[in-house]
């Protein structure tokens, strides 16, 4: 199975968003499947204008950007979809809006929310976390890989992994069932197409 990767943003200041955006470009060419814009401190223009910048740099590749919980502003600016909060708006309600191919997910945070969410209708997948401990959510309790087993067994969508993952760990991910992994860190330092190329390797090798 080839695995779906995302790539998740870090907050970014309105000074570096063309920087951002370069990067997003990189990401794409390295073969990331998609691009989840998460900058909750950005005001509207700012976040537009930033997902305006992404779609010019994914253009010609694959990849496809997706806005965190800001419907109008995916929509305002044609982004391919967006990603919902646990405890954000139905996703019903945003297929009623939204256009047609529009991808739609929700982060769930247990096997029971996983199925919470899925019988709910209207998403295309799901984000599981946190699986490990992360530096990016202090404090917070991780589910582990078990826990992250059970919330893709007992839902038919997609459902990829966050929080904590590692290249040291994407093989025990793989040996979940989980469809791909979305991640901030895994892809802020490391070479992007050799830790895509690592993360299919995995999936074609995972942990039992």
């Amino acid at each position: 199975m080839r695995p779906i990767v995302c790539l998740v943003t870090l907050p970014t200041p309105p000074a570096d968003l063309a920087a951002l955006a370069s990067r997003i470009g990189d990401a794409a060419r390295a073969g990331l499947d998609l691009i989840q814009i998460r900058q909750p401190q950005l005001d509207a223009r700012s976040l537009g204008d930033l997902v305006r910048r992404a779609l010019d740099a994914v253009r010609g590749t694959a990849a496809r950007v997706i806005v965190n919980d800001r419907l109008d502003v995916a929509l305002a600016t044609g982004a391919h979809g967006m990603h919902l909060r646990e405890d954000s708006v139905p996703a019903m309600r945003v297929r009623a809006v939204a256009p047609r191919g529009f991808l739609v997910g929700r982060s769930v945070h247990s096997a029971s929310g996983a199925v919470t969410a899925a019988d709910a209708g209207g998403l295309d997948y799901l984000i599981f976390g946190t699986v490990f401990p992360t530096s990016s959510k202090p404090g917070q309790a991780a589910a582990g890989a078990v826990t992250l087993a059970e919330a893709v067994a007992a839902t038919p969508l997609p459902v990829l992994a966050i929080g904590g993952v590692t290249l040291a760990r994407v093989a025990e991910v793989a040996g979940t069932g989980a469809s791909g992994l979305a991640a901030v860190g895994l892809f802020t330092t490391a070479d992007m197409t050799d830790t895509v190329r690592h993360v299919r390797n995995a999936w074609q090798h995972p942990d039992p």
